[in-house]
């Protein structure tokens, strides 16, 4: 039990932002078709099984390959995986309670509101795409990893087997702006298992869904 075709495709990611760079991100990080393979909700909480268990726990062993890397707010679903991700290189960031974390990006007047959250791939030949430490690198190894155990577990356990893949090829990602975001995506995070039945993930669910926590 866990509280908290081939196309040409454009290029949604960032311009000028170097996804290696010192800050703050919240990532998503969906199953191949959204297919519900890590556990369940019920009574508001997130029941994770042996699978989510491992997706889980190689979350945690992350920092270990990547010394930039440092963990946050984070949440297993039955079919994606939200999280907040810092990258130092340096001093730490601080959390937003005490004092703007360094090189956070902030808002100025003629931005967009949602510029930022983007979908992007982990993969191809961006030249900081999947640099040491960036966040396609990070974010390919937990992929990579997950998906070697998943197949082990179906193959020694008896876990669900997955169509054609675990993960979507995609995943999404917007850079932090301050410190009241921070803490708006950290509540998101906090409380997505209660609001699971207007998940956007959830394939059941209503025609009303749950505000985004950068739209609030």
């Amino acid at each position: 039990m866990v509280k908290p075709v081939i196309n040409r495709r454009r290029s949604i990611r960032m311009q000028g932002w170097d996804y290696s760079h010192e800050g703050v991100y919240f990532l998503t990080i969906c199953t191949h078709n959204r297919e519900y393979l890590f556990g369940e909700i019920a009574d508001d909480l997130m029941h994770p099984n042996a699978s989510g268990e491992m997706v889980l726990q190689t979350w945690e062993e992350l920092p270990a390959r990547f010394a930039v890397m440092e963990l946050d707010a984070r949440v297993l679903m039955p079919n994606h995986f939200h999280a907040i991700l810092i990258i130092r290189r340096g001093e730490s960031c601080i959390r937003p309670s005490t004092a703007r974390p360094p090189n956070i990006m902030h808002v100025g007047q003629n931005d967009h509101p949602d510029q930022g959250e983007h979908k992007v791939r982990p993969y191809g030949k961006r030249p900081r795409g999947t640099g040491e430490g960036s966040i396609g690198h990070i974010v390919q190894a937990f992929k990579s990893l997950t998906t070697h155990r998943y197949i082990q577990g179906i193959r020694e356990c008896g876990w669900q087997p997955f169509k054609v893949k675990l993960w979507q090829r995609n995943y999404y990602e917007r850079v932090i702006r301050d410190e009241e975001e921070w803490q708006r995506i950290s509540d998101y995070i906090a409380a997505n298992p209660i609001n699971w039945a207007l998940d956007r993930e959830n394939r059941e669910a209503g025609k009303t869904k749950a505000d985004e926590p950068w739209q609030v």
